[in-house]
């Protein structure tokens, strides 16, 4: 697997057909995504305060979409770290596996939409950020030993 970094992460921006009834936006597989989708799941209804995700994957891409409303991802690809606000339906944050990532600063009403590559796995999380740092690091070869 090669290792993502925080750069690997980008904006999508997604298709905004504009009418005078009110705007829509269509995501049509991989025409719209670097990926096919295999499972799509919201947040809503969060706490003033709260933060959600505090984990990385894996194998899985997302792409996050703040579908009302606004919040804050903040990404760590173990040696970088960078936040985004997610405040336009009509763009997307592509996490590519292999990136920490936590929602935070939820405004009142936002919806959180997610578009996943794999359907949930809980072998394809990591959960624990010393985990995480471990996983991300390259094995150390000690001088003299040749890794076969």
């Amino acid at each position: 697997m090669k290792s993502s970094s925080i750069y690997d992460c980008a904006m999508l921006p997604l298709s905004k057909v504009h009418n005078r009834a009110g705007n829509l936006t269509v995501i049509e597989g991989e025409e719209s995504l670097p990926f096919s989708v295999s499972r799509i799941y919201y947040l809503y209804d969060i706490p003033g305060g709260e933060t959600r995700g505090g984990h990385a994957h894996k194998e899985c891409h997302q792409v996050i979409i703040a579908v009302s409303g606004s919040f804050e991802i903040e990404m760590d690809d173990g040696k970088v770290r960078r936040t985004v606000v997610l405040n336009r339906p009509y763009y997307g944050l592509h996490l590519p596996p292999g990136i920490w990532a936590s929602e935070k600063g939820f405004s009142s009403g936002a919806v959180c939409l997610v578009l996943a590559s794999h359907k949930y796995d809980e072998s394809d999380y990591i959960r624990q950020y010393d985990e995480f740092v471990t996983y991300r690091m390259p094995p150390v070869l000690q001088p003299g030993i040749i890794d076969a």
